[in-house]
Formats: C-alpha cells, sequence, structure tokens
C-alpha cells in the first residue's frame, strides 16, 4: 500500500489517523508542525499527506504554498482537515484535494484517502 504522512499538531488526532491508515495497511508518518511535514516529504516521498490546517510554527496553508512551489512534491495530493468550516479555511489554503472537517468518521477518511490516492484531482 502506499505511505502516508499525517502532520497535525494535536497527537490524538494524528495517532488516531495513523491507527486507522494502517489497520487498511498503509504505512504511516506523523509531523507535529508544517515545518517539519516539509522535512518528512523529503525523507519518505508519501503518496498522500494529511494536513491540519491551524498548527504552530508553520501551518496547513504554508506547507502547502511550500509544496505547490516544489515541483518534487506540487502532485502530492492533500487532504486537509480543519474544524473551521471549508468557505473558511479555503480563502486561506489552496490546491488540496479534498477537505475533511472535524471531528470526522473513520468512513469520510478511508473515503477521502481511497479518492486521493486513486488520482491527484486537486482543487
Amino acid at each position: 500500500m502506499a505511505t502516508i504522512l499525517v502532520v497535525d499538531d494535536e497527537f490524538g488526532v494524528a495517532e488516531v489517523l495513523q491507527a486507522i491508515l494502517s489497520d487498511e495497511g498503509h504505512r504511516v508518518v506523523i509531523a507535529i508542525n508544517g515545518r517539519q511535514g516539509l522535512e518528512m516529504l523529503a525523507r519518505e516521498a508519501p503518496a498522500l499527506v494529511f494536513l491540519d490546517f491551524m498548527m504552530p510554527i508553520l501551518d496547513g496553508a504554508g506547507m502547502l504554498g511550500a509544496m505547490a512551489a516544489d515541483p518534487a512534491t506540487a502532485a502530492i495530493p492533500v487532504i486537509l482537515m480543519s474544524s473551521l468550516p471549508e468557505a473558511t479555511v479555503s480563502e486561506r489554503a489552496k490546491g488540496y484535494a479534498a477537505f475533511l472537517r472535524k471531528p470526522f468518521r473513520v468512513q469520510a477518511i478511508l473515503r477521502a484517502a481511497e479518492a486521493a490516492l486513486g488520482g491527484t484531482d486537486r482543487r
């Protein structure tokens, strides 16, 4: 299966995503902020990124921008996550494949991952 990077400063959320996605056979690596996420991108070359919108040091919008500017990471699909409504988040963040509003259900995570890994339709 795929390597998936989860970038979230809430350890509980990252741990739940890791458990759910690992149960599906994926290899999951975790970063706690956008800066660490960019470092992990270079080392791990994931097929998909689950990215929290609000984080310290470098937020989701900043990481999305950095990914889009780098040809090595621009095509990696990103599932953006937030407790804020998507309309609010989309004002600052562009280029994500899907949006998950926190709290989310297990089936929503699995559907979003499957869709993102099946193609790279980006917003």
